[in-house]
């Protein structure tokens, strides 16, 4: 469990709370020590451009969202970055649960063990219980599910029993090869950025939160018409709630895939372009492979169908493509803040165009290996015979 942050902390901010942040940068090593030995008292600590130079610093290697400042989601990462395999003991807390580095590795070294932890994410919850137990069993401890000083030990005697790569990745591919090619039948939860009371990026008449509901409308047509369940996390009246609470019903929906959908705007700069973002932290082997495969698949497909500029694939960690079970990507779908990029989503023919690139990369990530097709050539219209072709080939 993550100690409460109360208050957003930002440059020009004092007081103990700013201390215990410097702190915890000291031990990432995003920030000197000296630089805490030269400050003043805890009560008096001041968040100064040292200090937010380190939390820039710190959210870029984990991928977070680089704004300096530290909310919720950033404490939280920082506050688990403390801890290794050992440092404490790691125990199941329901509705609580228990994140840290430390927990990354315990998921990362039960993965390599052959057992079944869930994602690499550096939450403690039901999956990772289960094959805690199941390892503790497995050795001969009693299953309770704590890992102490016996379960470590345990842990130092053994090799991993996955060899030729991740095994994450391993399982990850050779659970969508079993999944079969066909669209028919999946769950896939759209979640249109934004939404309520919050518009997201407002640019003249383009507003984020309906141009991702538009096309999140058009995407959910598109799906269903080859048999998809689409569940989408708010309606254009409603709000979805936080990235917390968007995984959280994702995760309800037991869905095979979580899309979320946005636009982007940059003041500073002429930035334009699309991008995609997947679930990727590197500093505890926590790595989507479906997911990367997926934003990369979306990336080719819209950007050849509307010209926008490719900005991209990138790894993150934002709580949505974090805390769901499944293989969740983000799209952002141009800046509304360049003027070319704002007259192509103003235009709804390029909100089609952009859909059937979704529509189209989703089912190239189930047909795996089989997927011979060239980027931009498939069009909606012919995925059910693409599929037929593709079965009749895999049969002859």
């Amino acid at each position: 469990m993550t100690p409460s942050q109360p208050a957003v902390l930002r440059r020009g901010d004092r007081g103990p709370a700013v201390a215990d942040v410097r702190d915890r940068l000291v031990l990432s090593l995003d920030l000197p020590a000296d630089a805490v030995q030269a400050a003043s008292g805890r009560s008096d600590a001041a968040f100064d451009d040292r200090v937010e130079m380190a939390v820039k610093c710190f959210q870029q290697r984990r991928g977070l969202l680089v704004d300096g400042v530290v909310g919720p989601v950033t404490y939280a990462v920082l506050d688990g970055s403390r801890w290794s395999l050992g440092d404490r003991v790691l125990r199941y807390v329901p509705q609580s649960f228990l994140e840290g580095d430390d927990v990354g590795q315990l998921q990362d070294r039960l993965v390599q063990l052959g057992f079944r932890p869930g994602k690499v994410d550096g939450i403690l919850g039901p999956e990772t219980l289960a094959a805690v137990h199941a390892f503790q069993a497995a050795v001969g401890l009693v299953p309770d599910g704590t890992v102490g000083p016996e379960t470590i030990r345990a842990f130092s005697r053994l090799g991993r029993s996955v060899t030729g790569g991740s095994a994450n990745a391993l399982r990850e591919r050779e659970q969508l090869r079993r999944s079969g090619h066909s669209l028919a039948g999946r769950v896939i939860v759209l979640d249109p950025g934004h939404g309520g009371a919050d518009p997201g990026a407002v640019e003249g008449s383009l507003t984020e939160a309906d141009l991702a509901m538009d096309l999140a409308s058009r995407v959910d047509t598109r799906l269903r018409a080859h048999g998809v369940r689409v569940v989408t996390t708010r309606t254009r009246h409603t709000d979805a709630g936080t990235d917390e609470d968007r995984a959280a019903f994702a995760n309800s929906c037991g869905a095979d895939l979580v899309l979320s959908l946005h636009c982007d705007s940059q003041r500073n700069g002429p930035a334009h372009g699309v991008a995609t973002f997947f679930y990727g932290a590197a500093d505890h082997g926590g790595w989507s492979a479906t997911g990367e495969r997926l934003a990369d698949l979306l990336l080719r497909e819209v950007v050849a169908r509307t010209g926008l500029t490719d900005c991209r694939v990138h790894p993150r960690t934002w709580p949505l493509l974090r805390r769901t079970r499944m293989p969740a990507v983000r799209l952002d779908f141009g800046y509304l803040t360049h003027p070319l990029d704002a007259a192509l989503l103003a235009d709804p023919h390029t909100l089609d165009r952009i859909a059937e690139g979704v529509v189209v990369a989703v089912q190239r990530l189930y047909l795996g290996d089989a997927d011979t097709t060239r980027t931009g050539m498939l069009r909606v219209d012919d995925l059910r015979r693409h599929l037929a072709e593709v079965r009749a080939a895999a049969g002859s």
